[in-house]
């Protein structure tokens, strides 16, 4: 059956208010995500060096184009359930505020910006930004609405942020840390569907894909995913983070590295929480803790990698 998408009348915006809706469409607030995934390479005990910094950022800016510009294309085919959400009717365009013509005048000069980025910089290596936005656009057509496969479309997409991170940074792409990142978007994604079941027949007509699932599935499932990307993490860090940085690392930070995790599954799990995996992780003050000190011990770490004699003797392999 074919859905006829009600007439809104546009309402009087004043400029002013467009532009707000403009860059509100651009999820400005999501662009964390690139600068933690991206980079992520470096926390293997990498030489921080101009010319690699320099196609890092490169790289960030990419993702960061790319994924506002696949936000805007789903936002416009979307528009319809979107109405029937209560939180996202407010987004500019299910609202009528911003008009689908300009906005997808707004992805095609997004678009034509990642493409004038991506030719100034090592474009060769840019193949991992053109899969995330093929990607983007099965799942925006069809993927999204098929169970399982929806969550493992947009866990590719920090994978393929990680991978373009060390190849642009030219650090030895490790698949361990593939691994771990892959399964914690995962897990982050199903805790993300847990919380949208709590908003039933709503949810149920916004996104169909969650006929699909159940809490007692999605919870043994975050907690498989959790357990794989702690092993991720390990076996990074163990087996091919510089040594013996990637020993101190994992014995420093794993304590830090549980709390956080142990501490979104209990936001997911205990709280009913996750709805959007961004503000939990970010506004979360354990959460955000327990990250600046895992973030506090791998600089610790990297110091003291670099002075041999202070070591204590660790096996460099």
């Amino acid at each position: 059956m074919t859905v006829t998408e009600p007439r809104l009348s546009e309402p009087s915006v004043r400029p002013a208010t467009r532009a707000k809706d403009l860059v509100l469409l651009l999820r400005p607030r999501q662009w964390p995500k690139n600068l933690v995934a991206v980079p992520l390479s470096l926390a293997g005990g990498a030489t921080w060096t101009w010319h690699t910094l320099s196609h890092i950022a490169w790289a960030v800016a990419l993702f960061t184009l790319a994924a506002s510009a696949v936000y805007v294309i789903n936002d416009i085919a979307d528009r319809q359930r979107d109405r029937l959400h209560p939180v996202k009717r407010a987004r500019p365009i299910a609202s009528g505020r911003v008009p689908v013509p300009l906005a997808i005048a707004l992805a095609a000069v997004l678009i034509a910006t990642l493409a004038a980025l991506a030719a100034i910089g090592p474009w060769r290596l840019a193949w991992p930004v053109a899969v995330y936005l093929v990607l983007n656009v099965l799942y925006s057509h069809r993927l999204k609405h098929i169970a399982l496969v929806d969550v493992f479309v947009v866990a590719a997409g920090f994978a393929l942020r990680v991978i373009l991170g060390s190849l642009a940074g030219g650090i030895p792409l490790s698949v361990w840390l593939v691994l771990g990142v892959y399964a914690a978007s995962v897990m982050i994604s199903l805790g993300k569907r847990r919380h949208e079941l709590d908003l039933g027949a709503v949810a149920d007509r916004h996104r169909p894909t969650l006929e699909g699932y159940s809490r007692p599935f999605l919870d043994q499932m975050v907690i498989v995913t959790a357990v794989v990307a702690v092993l991720g993490y390990a076996g990074f860090l163990r087996g091919d983070a510089a040594q013996p940085f990637g020993q101190m690392a994992l014995l420093l930070t794993m304590p830090f590295v549980l709390y956080g995790l142990f501490r979104y599954l209990q936001i997911v799990i205990a709280e009913g929480g996750g709805g959007d995996p961004t503000e939990t992780l970010l506004r979360d003050r354990r959460v955000v803790v327990s990250a600046l000190l895992c973030c506090a011990c791998l600089a610790l770490t990297s110091l003291l990698a670099g002075h041999p004699e202070l070591t204590g003797g660790l096996p460099s392999r």
